[in-house]
C-alpha cells in the first residue's frame, strides 16, 4: 500500500506537464486535468480507508528515514487529503463551465490547468510530508502556483493583490526557512519524527525561539490574527474558482502545519494560552470585519478569517477532544466555505457584480443559487444539525471539560462569533436574494452554465452528507487525534528508534513515558 502514498502528488505533476504540452487544445487540457484529479481522488479515498488500520509510510527513493524524505499518511493527513482533492476536483469542473481559462479577462489558456494541477500537488505534498523541508517545498509549490492563479487576466487589481500575496508569503517562507536552518543546527535533523525525540534535549530558550518562528510562519499561512491583514484584499479579486479553492484549502495547509507541529514537535502545550488569545482575537475581529462589508466576496473573506479561529481554538485546548473537534471543523470548513465562494461566483456570473447594494430579488431569477447559499450560510453559522453546529459543539464540550478561565472565554467568544456570523449571513442573503436594490440594478446575463450550478450543489451535498454521517466521521477524527500522539507517530516512521533521544511526551497524560523506540 505504501506505493500509493506519493501518487496524489506525482499524478497531478505529471498531468500538469502533459497538459502544458496541449496548450493549444483547451478541451484536451480539461480532460487531462479532470482525469488526473479523479484518479487522485480515488487513491485518496482508498488511503483514507486503509489508514484506519494504521499509518502508512513511503520512503522516497528507497532511502531509510531520517536520511531520506519520508511521506506519512495517518488519519489526519488522509482526511485532509481526501477532502482537499474532492474539493479541488469540484472547483476544477466548475471552472471549466465558467471558462476562466479561456475567456476570463485574457487569462492564458495554456497556463490555467497545469497551474491548477501543480497547486493540487503542492497541497497534497504538504499534507503527507514527514519532514519539515519537504513541507517547506510544498509551501513553495503553493506560492508559485497561487501567484499565477491569483493574477489571471493581468488586471491592475489582480496584479496588486498578487503582489501583496507574494510579498507576505515570501516573508513567511523566509521565516520558515530560517527556522529550518536553526532547527537543523540545533538537532542535526529536520525529520519530524526524529525531531520529536531530539528537541527534548535542546536548551529551553532555543526551543522557544524555534517554536515561535514556526508559529509565526504557519500563522501567516493560516491567516490568524494579527498576521491576517493580507487576505481580505488578496482573495476577492481573483476569478471565482480560484478564490474558492484558495479559501477552502490554502489557509488550511497552515492550520494543518500548526496542528502537526504543536502535537508532534512541541506537545507540552507551552503556548496554549497564547493560542487561546490568538483564536479569540481571530474569531471576533474577523467576524466584525465581515459584518461591516457590503460586498459578498469581501464578507466571505472576513468570515474565512474569523472561522480559522475555531480551528486554532481546538489546538489551544490541547486535549484529544479539542484536537478531534478542530480536525472535524477543518473538514467542515473546507466544504462549507468553498461552497459559499462558488455560489458567490454563480451570482457574479449572473449579474456581473457581488456588491450587496446592487443585488436584490435574485431569489426570483436564481432560486437554486438562493437555496444553495442559504444552506451553506446556515452551515457556516452553526445551525443544527449541520456540520458547523457539530464542530462547534465539539469545541465547546472540549473546553467545558477542561474548565479553566481561558476555556470559558473561548466558549463565550465562539458563541458571539456564531451569532454574528448568522447575522452577517442573513443580512447578505436578504440583500442579495430578497430585498430590492438600493442603487443601479446590475445587468443580468443569460443563465449560468449548469456545470457551475452542479459544482456548487455537489459541495453543498457533500457538506450535508458529512452531517448525515457525522457519527462515523467524528469517531474517525477521534482516532485521528489519537494518531497525533508523538509515540504512535514515531514508532511508525522510525521503527528502529533514534540514538539521540528516547523520551516521548504524551499530551493526553500528565507524565512523560519512556520508550526504547
Amino acid at each position: 500500500m505504501s506505493w500509493m502514498v506519493p501518487l496524489p502528488v506525482v499524478i497531478p505533476l505529471l498531468a500538469a506537464g502533459l497538459s502544458l504540452a496541449f496548450g493549444r487544445r483547451p478541451k484536451t487540457q480539461q480532460w487531462i486535468a479532470i482525469g488526473a484529479l479523479s484518479i487522485s481522488l480515488a487513491i485518496a479515498v482508498v488511503l483514507f480507508v486503509a489508514v484506519d488500520d494504521g499509518p502508512i509510510t513511503a520512503n522516497v527513493g528507497g532511502w531509510i528515514p531520517p536520511i531520506g524524505i519520508v511521506l506519512v499518511i495517518d488519519r489526519l493527513s488522509a482526511l485532509m487529503l481526501a477532502v482537499s482533492v474532492a474539493v479541488t476536483l469540484v472547483v476544477l469542473i466548475y471552472s471549466t463551465a465558467q471558462g476562466v481559462a479561456d475567456k476570463g479577462e485574457g487569462a492564458p489558456v495554456s497556463v490555467f490547468y497545469p497551474t491548477f494541477l501543480v497547486l493540487s500537488a503542492g497541497v497534497s505534498n504538504a499534507f503527507i510530508s514527514g519532514d519539515l523541508f519537504n513541507l517547506y517545498v510544498g509551501f513553495e509549490i503553493l506560492l508559485a502556483s497561487s501567484f499565477v492563479l491569483i493574477t489571471l487576466g493581468g488586471t491592475r487589481e489582480r496584479i496588486r493583490a498578487g503582489t501583496i500575496y507574494v510579498v507576505v508569503s515570501l516573508l513567511s517562507s523566509i521565516i520558515f526557512l530560517t527556522a529550518l536552518a536553526l532547527i537543523y543546527g540545533a538537532t542535526g535533523t529536520i525529520n519530524m519524527a526524529q525531531l520529536s525525540l531530539r528537541l527534548a534535549d535542546v536548551d529551553p530558550g532555543v526551543q522557544m525561539v524555534l517554536h515561535v518562528m514556526l508559529l509565526i510562519a504557519f500563522g501567516i499561512k493560516a491567516a490568524i490574527f494579527p498576521l491576517s491583514a493580507w487576505l481580505p484584499d488578496s482573495y476577492p479579486t481573483a476569478p471565482a474558482p480560484v478564490t474558492a479553492v484558495f479559501a477552502g484549502l490554502l489557509t488550511k495547509v497552515g492550520v494543518y502545519a500548526i496542528i502537526r507541529t504543536e502535537t508532534l514537535l512541541f506537545p507540552g502545550g507551552e503556548f496554549s494560552s497564547v493560542l487561546a488569545w490568538v483564536a479569540m482575537a481571530t474569531m471576533i475581529i474577523g467576524i466584525l470585519g465581515a459584518v461591516a462589508q457590503d460586498d459578498l466576496k469581501r464578507m466571505l473573506s472576513f468570515t474565512l478569517l474569523s472561522h480559522i479561529g475555531f480551528m486554532v481554538w481546538g489546538v489551544a485546548v490541547s486535549t484529544a477532544a479539542g484536537l478531534s473537534a478542530a480536525i472535524f471543523y477543518v473538514a467542515h470548513h473546507i466544504t462549507a466555505q468553498t461552497a459559499l465562494f462558488l455560489v458567490a461566483g454563480l451570482i457574479e456570473a449572473r449579474t456581473g457584480t457581488t456588491s450587496l447594494r446592487r443585488l436584490g430579488s435574485l431569489a426570483k431569477i436564481a432560486p437554486v443559487a438562493a437555496i444553495l447559499f442559504f444552506i451553506s450560510a446556515m452551515n457556516l453559522s452553526g445551525i443544527p444539525p449541520m456540520t458547523g453546529f457539530l464542530g462547534k459543539a465539539g469545541l465547546i464540550s472540549a473546553s467545558a471539560a477542561k474548565g479553566d478561565g481561558l476555556s470559558w472565554m473561548l466558549i463565550a467568544g465562539g458563541l458571539i462569533t456564531s451569532l454574528l456570523t448568522l447575522y452577517a449571513m442573513v443580512k447578505a442573503w436578504n440583500m442579495a436574494f430578497w430585498m430590492g436594490t438600493e442603487g443601479e440594478k446590475p445587468l443580468l446575463s443569460e443563465k449560468v452554465p449548469r456545470r457551475m450550478t452542479a459544482g456548487a450543489a455537489s459541495l453543498v451535498a457533500l457538506s450535508l452528507a458529512m452531517a448525515a454521517g457525522a457519527g462515523p466521521l467524528m469517531a474517525y477524527t477521534d482516532r485521528a487525534a489519537y494518531d497525533l500522539r508523538a509515540q504512535r507517530y514515531v514508532t511508525v516512521v522510525l521503527p528502529n528508534g533514534d540514538q539521540v533521544g528516547d523520551i516521548y511526551f504524551d499530551p493526553w497524560s500528565d507524565s512523560e513515558e519512556g520508550s526504547d523506540g
